[in-house]
C-alpha cells in the first residue's frame, strides 16, 4: 500500500506519519510520500527529530498541492491508494486578517487534489477537517447531520473544501471520508496557538494573552483532543469509514479557556497576575460540541483521556525543547 500524505510537515500531519511508522499495528504499508510546501508553520521542524531519511518506507516531495502540473506528475509515479489531505492554512487570527491564502489552500488545493484523485481513481480520500464548521453552540453537542455554520475565514475555507468533497463524491463517484476534529493538542505545536504559545511565554516568564471582557471572562469553551488519539482516529476511519460518510472526532475534555489557562499557570507555579486580558477577536465562537457516538460505534478507543496529565506532560516537553521551539522566533 501506498500512502500520500500532504501536509505532512505540519503540527497534526507530521505526528500522522510519525504514527503510520511507528504502529506495531499497520504493516501493510510499503511507501509514505509526504508532500508539504514548508509554510512558515511547516518548516521541516516537526520531522526533523524522526530522522525519516533514514527510512526506505519515507519520501518526502516539496510541492503545493495548488500545483496541477506537480500533483499529477507525483500521482503518475508513485500511484497512492490512499490520500490524507492535512495541508491547509488552520489559524482564525490569520484568515481574519487576511483570508487570501485560505482560500487559495484550503479550497483551491483541495479541489485539485479532488480532480487528481479522480483522474488516477485512487482508493480513498479522508479530507481532515475540523469542529469550527458548526459554528458555536452554548447547549448540547453538533452530530454530523447538523447544520454548517462557520464564523471565521477559516472554518468558512474549511466548510467550502467539504462541500467540494462530498461533490465529488456525489458527482464523479470519488471515494472520500471526512473528519471533523476537536481542538488538537501535543508537541511540536507551532506556537501562534493558544496552549504551546501559553506554555512558552511563562517559560519565558511573560504574561499570556487571554482574551477577556466583563460580560466573557474567558469562559469560551473548547474541546481537547490530543493529536496522537486524533491521528490513530483518522487512520481507523480510513480502515472502518464508509466512504461518502462524515465522522466526528471530538476530545471529550471540553474547558473554558479560563480552565485551561489555569492548569498551565499551576503547573509552572503562578497565578492570575501573569494573565495579560486582551480584547475578544470578532466573531469569536463562545463553545465548541461535537459527538462522538458515529466513531465509538465502530469500535474506536481514546488512549489519552486524563486532560490534566497531558497538559503537565506537554509543559515538561515544551520546558525541555527549547531547542527546537526558540528557532522559531517565539
Amino acid at each position: 500500500m501506498i500512502v500520500l500524505v500532504t501536509g505532512g510537515c505540519g503540527f497534526i500531519g507530521s505526528n500522522f506519519i510519525d504514527y503510520l511508522l511507528q504502529s506495531s499495528e499497520i504493516k501493510n504499508i510499503n511507501l509514505i510520500i509526504n508532500v508539504d510546501k514548508e509554510t512558515y508553520a511547516a518548516q521541516g521542524k516537526n520531522i526533523e527529530h524522526l530522522n525519516l531519511h533514514l527510512n526506505p518506507k519515507y519520501k518526502f516531495i516539496r510541492a503545493d498541492i495548488c500545483d496541477n502540473f506537480q500533483m499529477q506528475k507525483i500521482f503518475q509515479r508513485y500511484g497512492p491508494d490512499l490520500v490524507f489531505n492535512f495541508a491547509a492554512e488552520s489559524h482564525v487570527d490569520r484568515s481574519i486578517e487576511s483570508s487570501n491564502e485560505f482560500v487559495i489552500t484550503n479550497v483551491l488545493g483541495t479541489i485539485n487534489l479532488l480532480h487528481t484523485v479522480k483522474k488516477f481513481k485512487v482508493k480513498k480520500f479522508i479530507q481532515i477537517s475540523t469542529d469550527e464548521v458548526y459554528g458555536s453552540i452554548k447547549n448540547g453537542s453538533f452530530h454530523e447531520n447538523s447544520p454548517l455554520n462557520s464564523s471565521s475565514p477559516y472554518s468558512a475555507s474549511k466548510t467550502s473544501a467539504e462541500h467540494f468533497a462530498i461533490s465529488y463524491f456525489k458527482t464523479h463517484n470519488v471515494p472520500i471520508i471526512i473528519t471533523r476534529s476537536a481542538n488538537n493538542y501535543g508537541p511540536y505545536q507551532f506556537p501562534e496557538k493558544l496552549l504551546p504559545l501559553f506554555i512558552i511565554n511563562l517559560i519565558k516568564d511573560k504574561k499570556v494573552p487571554l482574551m477577556w471582557s466583563d460580560e466573557n471572562p474567558g469562559i469560551n469553551v473548547r474541546d481537547w483532543l490530543h493529536v496522537k488519539d486524533n491521528c490513530r482516529a483518522i487512520w481507523f476511519l480510513s480502515q472502518n469509514g464508509q466512504v461518502g460518510e462524515i465522522y466526528n472526532i471530538p476530545g471529550e475534555n471540553e474547558r473554558t479557556n479560563i480552565e485551561l489557562t489555569k492548569m498551565i499557570l499551576t503547573y509552572f507555579n503562578y497565578g492570575e497576575e501573569m494573565i495579560e486580558r486582551v480584547p475578544h477577536r470578532s466573531g469569536h465562537d463562545f463553545r465548541y460540541s461535537i459527538t462522538g457516538d458515529k466513531l465509538k460505534n465502530l469500535g474506536f478507543k481514546y488512549n489519552h483521556t486524563d486532560l490534566k496529565k497531558e497538559i503537565n506532560e506537554l509543559c515538561e516537553w515544551y520546558a525541555k525543547n527549547e531547542s527546537w521551539w526558540k528557532p522559531l522566533g517565539v
